[in-house]
């Protein structure tokens, strides 16, 4: 009988692992350096597994280097744990169970972005801005996105404890949540006018493109010739999603959007498919610091082929693109392999969409109860994000603690709210298509040419 020595044939199957994963990802002409540096690794490996004063789980250190790895890149690359991987599916569907809160790492902390609308979070009191310092009894301060998500999410029924701080507070207090099934409604429309149709994306999911056609047929038939799409705080989604929605509105054939991944030769161009119905509505975009990702490919879209005016806020400034791939064990790897570029060459990067009108909201320093409020972040806020190859980085000073919480609020009420009021002024005169466009000051089209 042969005899195996089974923590080296345990460091072996671990670099055979590695290696495999290297082929399988199609970099089998590694460099001699990446060979050495996964000795390096295997040798911590078994340190690990020999010294450690406890006996450590292989897997968990597996999935720690994944992640270690991982958090050397980008804010938006990141491992999947196995039930995070399950529930892409649900994500794009937009339903999923848990407490219904959009977060993100804002200065090295676990932050509340945005409670979704009537969800368990929301109900509780959940307000932008929180910083959330525990998940039951998990401190958040070493937690990726991914990790924390995974911990708020869970079975409906089950409770989640979250230990908040707020700006103002005497001390963090704790917020004992009912998980819930949550659905994100991706599409709201209604008729603002006689002849003002409003359409709000919420989310780009997999059916967002048959929710707006739906929206857009309804509110025809209602006597819609003009249209509002409010894209503000919609965090983005799906790429194919934003194809479709940008395709209603422009000719047949017409360029969207292209990604460009690492080699001149991974460009790929996504095309409109035309829609006759919908393309000579006159048509004005909302955006603000919430719009990102595939808002910004809509709005760039958009602007570039000047069907319509992008009125509101500088936009988010993600220009990034995310592939997932599935790993043994039933996990998988959020990886940036593109960037995106808008039809006219821009990257949107750090930097954004430039509204051709800009019109600033009211800001907020503590929400009160039933505001609809947004932490103004961006991605040139995020740590680790990825340099603007068309532009030059914005080295501003920068933004004070007091600058860092601020709130951007959307008024409830639609005669308060001066973007949508600036829209509705823009559309009333026009009659095609071409007539916003006509409408747009002189000093805000020469600001977009720049």
């Amino acid at each position: 009988m042969i005899k195996i020595n089974k923590r080296k044939f345990l460091g072996l199957a671990l670099i055979a692992l590695l290696i495999g994963i290297l082929i399988g990802q199609g970099l089998a002409q590694a460099k001699p350096e990446t060979y050495e540096d996964l000795k390096l690794f295997t040798q911590a490996l078994e340190l690990v597994k020999n010294k450690y004063v406890e006996d450590p789980k292989t897997r968990e250190l597996i999935y720690g280097a994944i992640r270690g790895m991982l958090s050397s890149l980008d804010p938006h690359s990141s491992f999947m744990t196995e039930r995070a991987y399950k529930e892409m599916d649900m994500d794009i569907r937009g339903e999923f169970q848990g407490v219904g809160i959009e977060i993100g790492i804002k200065n090295s902390q676990l932050t509340a972005i945005s409670p979704i609308e009537d969800t368990p979070a929301d109900r509780a009191g959940i307000a932008a801005g929180d910083k959330i310092l525990k998940i039951n009894d998990d401190w958040t301060k070493e937690l990726t996105i991914e990790e924390a998500v995974d911990k708020m999410r869970g079975a409906k029924g089950t409770k989640v404890r979250l230990l908040i701080y707020r700006e103002g507070w005497d001390k963090p207090r704790e917020f004992p949540i009912i998980r819930d099934v949550i659905k994100v409604q991706s599409v709201k429309y209604k008729m603002l006018d006689t002849d003002i149709g409003y359409v709000k994306i919420r989310q780009f999911q997999g059916q967002t493109g048959a929710e707006i056609e739906k929206a857009l047929k309804t509110l025809t038939e209602k006597g819609m010739k003009k249209l509002v799409l409010d894209l503000r705080n919609d965090p983005g989604g799906m790429l194919d999603a934003s194809v479709d929605v940008s395709s209603m509105f422009l000719p047949k054939d017409t360029l969207v959007v292209y990604l460009q991944g690492r080699n001149a030769s991974d460009r790929k161009d996504f095309m409109s498919t035309g829609s006759e119905l919908y393309r000579q509505y006159p048509l004005v975009v909302l955006v603000n610091a919430g719009s990102a990702s595939a808002s910004e490919i809509v709005a760039g879209a958009l602007q570039d082929s000047r069907r319509a005016v992008i009125v509101g806020t500088q936009t988010f400034g993600k220009g990034s693109v995310q592939t997932v791939y599935p790993l043994e064990g039933g996990v998988g790897l959020r990886l940036t392999t593109a960037k995106y570029y808008t039809p006219s060459g821009r990257s949107i990067q750090n930097v954004g969409i430039t509204p051709d009108i800009e019109v600033k909201l009211p800001t907020v320093k503590e929400p009160k109860e039933g505001e609809s409020v947004h932490m103004i972040l961006r991605e040139k806020d995020l740590d680790r994000h990825l340099k603007n190859d068309t532009v030059k980085e914005d080295h501003k000073k920068q933004k004070s603690a007091e600058e860092d919480l601020t709130l951007e609020m959307v008024p409830k009420d639609d005669k308060d709210d001066i973007q949508l009021q600036k829209a509705i002024e823009l559309l009333q005169p026009a009659v095609n298509s071409s007539d916003v466009v006509k409408n747009v000051p002189v000093s805000a089209q020469k600001e977009k040419q720049k």
